[in-house]
């Protein structure tokens, strides 16, 4: 019995001496942690675009319908039947100044005017006969010794009223002699005939449209622009007084007729009186000059009213202006740069323009980086990595 008990004691021993061992190993001999290098941080790669600002004028682009600088209905002002025309008197034919259109029946036109001449005879007779009457009265009155002369025994009223109706036949013989010129309809510019309303043999009463026509020495395009187009123009906005010193803007019109493209050159002359109520634009009046001119190569295609152009306008100069990709801009108005701590700051801007891929910008410094693109998201304060893709300078527009 005893020798059963010391042999459970032995073991006891032996396991505890066993455990203490290994942990002796675990905890001591154990050998110590060697230190590691932590792995090196990794920033994000970005594209920036180093911007050199310039002076600069950008250019603006809009479109319009062209149509005359003067256009209006040509009215008969006298009754009558149209005898004859001229032989050219047909829609898109052409007339100058002083050229005869139209001939109205005039007979009875002629007749007023010897009807009108006769009244004028017996009015001046009756002139001369009060005159006479007038001369005899006051001698008789001086006979009298009488220095009060009554103005009715000089026969003054009589005189006055025959002096009066000789004015009246006059002028019923100017207003006859004048519907007899009217019997002619005369053309008051150099134009074109857009419609033809009348022909030979139709009665016409005053009133009546004989033709619509319009001068060809100048057209113009009323061209719409966005208040951001309108601050890179000198547009004339002002009274004329104001803009007496003003260099009018040029404008260059562009269209496609018979399958080629054509150019015409112009200026911005006005604005309209008032901004559109539903677009919100405003909207500037180019006039052409000579627009049925051949051009230098003697090819080129009238610029008749109706025509659909695309027109730029010659914009004013700027300072500092930078160029950049569309993809840089993070909003409407704010770019990302990076700094010399290569720390991504935000950068408000103002956007001039903004054509295909590109933007125009004022708001940057020399040697500014505009973030362009990146791989992930950045927010102001982060640390980049940044490849420069180009040194950007302002446009060339």
């Amino acid at each position: 019995m005893a020798l059963k008990i010391s042999r459970s004691v032995l073991g006891a021993a032996a396991v505890a001496a066993l455990g203490g061992a290994l942990s002796w190993v675990l905890l001591v001999a154990k050998p110590a942690p060697e230190p590691e290098a932590l792995p090196p941080e990794t920033l994000p790669l970005v594209d920036v675009v180093s911007v050199e600002p310039q002076s600069l004028a950008l250019n603006v682009t809009t479109q319009g319908t062209v149509r005359p600088v003067r256009e209006i209905d040509l009215v008969s002002r006298v009754a009558g039947r149209v005898e004859d025309a001229a032989p050219d008197f047909a829609a898109g034919s052409f007339f100058r100044s002083g050229d005869l259109l139209v001939s109205i029946e005039d007979v009875d036109y002629r007749f007023a005017i010897a009807r009108a001449r006769s009244q004028v005879a017996a009015a001046e007779q009756r002139v001369a006969e009060e005159e006479g009457r007038a001369l005899q009265a006051g001698r008789e009155w001086r006979d009298l010794g009488n220095p009060d002369a009554n103005a009715l025994f000089l026969r003054e009223p009589q005189l006055a009223s025959a002096r009066a109706a000789l004015e009246a036949a006059r002028a019923d013989l100017g207003a006859a002699e004048l519907d007899l010129e009217r019997t002619r309809v005369i053309a008051p510019f150099n134009g074109r005939i857009s419609e033809k309303l009348v022909d030979i043999g139709q009665y016409v009463t005053p009133g009546t449209r004989i033709a619509r026509v319009y001068a060809t020495d100048a057209v113009e395009v009323r061209l719409p622009l966005t208040d951001r187009q309108v601050a890179l123009l000198d547009l004339p906005l002002h009274y004329r007084s104001d803009d007496s010193a003003l260099e009018l803007p040029a404008v260059t019109l562009r269209a496609t007729f018979a399958n080629r493209d054509w150019e015409w050159r112009g200026r911005i002359v006005r604005t309209d009186a008032r901004i559109d109520e539903d677009s919100r634009v405003v909207y500037a009046v180019a006039e052409v000059r000579e627009p049925f001119a051949r051009g230098p190569a003697g090819e080129r295609p009238p610029l008749v009213p109706g025509m659909f152009v695309s027109a730029t306008v010659g914009g004013r100069e700027l300072e500092a202006v930078a160029s950049l990709p569309r993809s840089a801009l993070r909003s409407d108005t704010g770019v990302m740069l990076v700094d010399s701590r290569q720390q991504v700051v935000a950068r408000e801007v103002s956007v001039l323009q903004s054509e295909g891929g590109r933007v125009w910008v004022q708001g940057l410094q020399r040697g500014d980086r505009v973030i362009v693109h990146e791989p992930t998201v950045t927010v102001a304060g982060m640390r980049v990595e940044v490849k420069e893709v180009a040194r950007v300078a302002g446009a060339s527009r």
